[in-house]
């Protein structure tokens, strides 16, 4: 069960890079460049990575996406290789890319999943939101006692890629994006009308994106290990062509 699984990684043999994008950076080079570092992450030849950017507006099919799931293409629709379903990605909504090696820090896939799950809640305690791991539904959920009794809705997706047992893909937090755009899929395949999907601001906790980075780093720390100095200004530079994250 996902409730007795272990909390927390082994750290890796140096500190995690940590790298800040600017701009809205699109899906096909964010999927190429992080293709391209895993692969030399598996190699040894490159150091693991959490590379914090956002997209522009599109959906992202995983390998369980129903066709049924995709109600309106309002945005391009990309194919990828995660595991999960339709999600939206857009301007307002924190994605955290996670380059872990698996192989040194323990092949535990439940574990690692959990892990960025309480990743996820710790950072949100930081706005006073109280964030929920649950049993049947990956990702990150918020009581909404507003809404009804039973209501829930997600403020934060998982979905994940492991090769040669490194980690890609992995969250997207919603800060303050158009919540609108759910409106086109499926979210997540989950469709009871009683779970929704919610960001910090829609829950009346706003936060500027500086302050949401700087609590997910704040909590990275103790459930994965170190990180390096950020990386905000070398990666201003390399986002146009992103050529060496």
């Amino acid at each position: 069960m996902r409730g007795n699984v272990t909390i927390g990684l082994a750290s890796g043999a140096v500190p995690v890079e940590w790298r800040l994008g600017t701009g809205p950076v699109a899906y096909e080079a964010a999927l190429s460049a992080m293709e391209a570092r895993a692969a030399a992450i598996a190699d040894g030849t490159a150091p693991e990575l959490i590379w914090l950017i956002e997209h522009p507006p599109l959906y992202t099919a995983g390998t369980s996406a129903k066709p049924q799931e995709l109600i309106e293409a309002r945005f391009p629709v990309h194919i990828t290789g995660r595991g999960g379903q339709f999600t939206y990605h857009g301007p307002g909504q924190r994605i955290a890319y996670v380059m872990l090696d698996l192989k040194r820090r323990g092949p535990d896939v439940r574990r690692f999943v959990a892990t960025l799950e309480q990743w996820i809640i710790r950072a949100l305690a930081a706005f006073d939101v109280a964030g929920e791991r649950r049993e049947d539904r990956i990702g990150v959920w918020v009581r909404r006692p507003d809404r009804g009794a039973a209501h829930e809705d997600k403020i934060a997706a998982i979905g994940v890629r492991i090769k040669r047992w490194v980690t890609l893909h992995g969250i997207a937090l919603n800060v303050d994006c158009d919540l609108s755009h759910y409106a086109g899929i499926v979210p997540c395949g989950v469709a009871e009308p009683r779970y929704g999907v919610t960001s910090l601001a829609d829950l009346g906790r706003p936060a500027k994106m500086a302050e949401v980075d700087a609590a997910l780093r704040r909590e990275f720390g103790p459930l994965f290990g170190p990180v390096t100095a950020d990386q905000a200004a070398a990666s201003a530079a390399l986002t146009p062509s992103l050529r060496a994250i």
